[in-house]
């Protein structure tokens, strides 16, 4: 019997590795819940960018590889921003996740390893892939920190206030046009959501 890959056993365990590890949360979130959501906002983005604004893309080469965005965190958890993005620490955190993507990637069968790498390893997405993929990643963020307020969690005041600017500096017209278009329904209680839909 051929020996078995632990890769996608790897993947499953991301719902065990909470975010906002640092923080006070109202609702837990977990990296699955986290990646899932980026992938469907990416792939938000990138109809609007291929359908709207009649841009080159492909919307299911963006979901796909935004599924893939945080999978190293299987391996390494999650790392609060604080820590990720501090001076000292943002080159050595990009030299773990290209050691530990290789590490899993080696943990594939031959066969299908090239299609998972071009999906796992950041390095191989193309740049306006990787964009759209990094603002879907920081709107579920500040999407996050949204719903955090309205359950009066004050712990997410600042995220929030950083987020938002951070997203503001680098606004797309593809995110304008989510904001614009979805955005106020993130605001909605369930039965007005269910009205709006009447």
């Amino acid at each position: 019997m051929a020996s078995s890959s632990p890769f996608y056993a790897h993947l499953s365990r991301l719902r065990f590795i909470k975010r906002w590890g640092l923080m006070r949360n109202a609702v837990e979130e977990d990296v699955a819940q986290h990646s899932w959501e980026v992938a469907i906002l990416a792939h938000a983005l990138a109809v609007i960018r291929r359908d709207v604004l009649g841009l080159p893309c492909d919307p299911n080469s963006v979901a796909t590889r935004a599924l893939f965005h945080d999978a190293t965190e299987a391996i390494t958890g999650d790392l609060p921003t604080p820590v990720k993005y501090s001076p000292a620490m943002r080159h050595a955190s990009a030299n773990l996740e290209n050691e530990v993507s290789g590490e899993m990637l080696a943990l594939l069968p031959a066969a299908v390893r090239p299609a998972i790498e071009r999906a796992l390893d950041h390095r191989q997405w193309p740049e306006d892939e990787a964009r759209l993929i990094k603002t879907a990643d920081r709107l579920a963020a500040w999407l996050k920190c949204q719903a955090e307020l309205r359950y009066g969690n004050r712990e997410f005041e600042q995220a929030a206030q950083q987020i938002h600017a951070k997203l503001e500096e680098t606004m797309t017209p593809e995110l304008r046009y989510f904001l614009d278009q979805f955005g106020a329904a993130y605001d909605l209680t369930l039965d007005s959501l269910m009205r709006s839909a009447d």
